[in-house]
């Protein structure tokens, strides 16, 4: 397997207690294993802090952290595995190597947390970001030069990639080699981690729960959700969902977005998008057969919503992840 011309080589994770263990882990698992043995890229790749030494995790064990903050003027990606959500200022030497890592061209990714140290340093100022949905609230107000897109799974914004949380930092992770190395890449690794290469859509169906056994405020929502994905393939109106849930058009949208951080329609066709994603990389159906089972009707409708909301069309979305 051959690779593309080598732009990032250097990877440094910078830490501070408590290390979050599966963040940190994504990180290594992606940027710190050699897998050059099987054709893939490695890295080198270093975990610092500004204070080398033992450093308590999220699960109440101890790392060592071996170098300091010197290895990121090398570093061609900077990431950041969770940081403080306090809003606390961060150190001068730490608002250096960064702005200083930036201004020379270096990369950035932050998973979960991690946002909050970028943007502490100024980083995020005029620039598109996400976090995990429990912090995106605090991120805005603490720093309202940053453009908080709470639904997304992960964000780009020129060198810088934030990831939503916790899972989400894979699919941050494993955008940013694809950026950087072409989808073969990315899809080698993810095969070596036993996920799924590509994972779209938004967070906010993991914010707050809409299934009905779960006792929420109103449990036709979830009832609705689940009938909307059971009939998928059919043909749907906000009336004849809302009607469904008993109530007016008007009030069901409301309630939906309370729920699902997103309206009927935006959902639905995320829904038909997702799916339409899984028959394309397992390369069942042609793209008529596609857009009829996920209820979008006409090859024109699919490839309209797929070039919306993925920025390509189908037929380039199977030849990239298709096997």
């Amino acid at each position: 397997m051959t690779t593309a011309p080598r732009s990032l080589n250097r990877v440094a994770v910078v830490v501070a207690e408590p290390v979050p263990v599966f963040e940190l882990g994504v990180l290594c698992e992606v940027f710190g294993l050699d897998r050059s043995r099987d054709g893939l890229p490695s890295f080198e790749f270093a975990i610092c802090s500004e204070l080398p030494g033992k450093y308590l995790t999220s699960s109440g064990f101890e790392i060592v952290v071996e170098h300091s903050l010197g290895v990121m003027e090398s570093a061609d990606l900077i990431a950041v595995p969770g940081w403080s959500t306090d809003g606390a200022p961060i150190s001068p030497r730490m608002q250096l190597a960064l702005t200083t890592a930036l201004a020379r061209g270096a990369q950035f990714l932050s998973v979960c947390s991690g946002a909050f140290l970028l943007a502490s340093a100024g980083l995020l100022d005029g620039r598109t970001a996400t976090t995990h949905w429990r912090y995106a609230a605090i991120l805005e107000q603490l720093y309202p030069n940053v453009d908080v897109k709470a639904n997304s799974l992960y964000e780009v914004d020129g060198p810088i990639t934030t990831g939503a949380g916790t899972a989400a930092g894979i699919d941050a992770a494993l955008d940013l080699v694809r950026r950087e190395f072409g989808p073969e890449i990315a899809n080698a690794i993810a095969r070596r981690m036993v996920i799924a290469p590509h994972r779209s859509g938004g967070q906010a169906q993991f914010a707050q729960s809409p299934i009905a056994h779960r006792g929420e405020k109103n449990p036709s929502i979830g009832l609705v959700i689940e009938w909307m994905l059971e009939h998928i393939d059919e043909s749907m109106t906000t009336r004849k969902i809302a009607g469904r849930a008993g109530m007016s058009e008007r009030t069901f949208a409301r309630r939906f977005r309370e729920a699902t951080g997103t309206t009927p329609y935006a959902w639905l066709t995320e829904q038909r998008i997702l799916l339409a994603e899984e028959l394309l990389e397992q390369g069942v159906g042609s793209i008529s057969q596609i857009a009829r089972d996920t209820g979008l009707g006409s090859p024109q409708t699919l490839r309209h919503h797929f070039a919306r909301l993925r920025g390509t069309n189908p037929t380039n979305f199977r030849y990239s992840f298709h096997r």
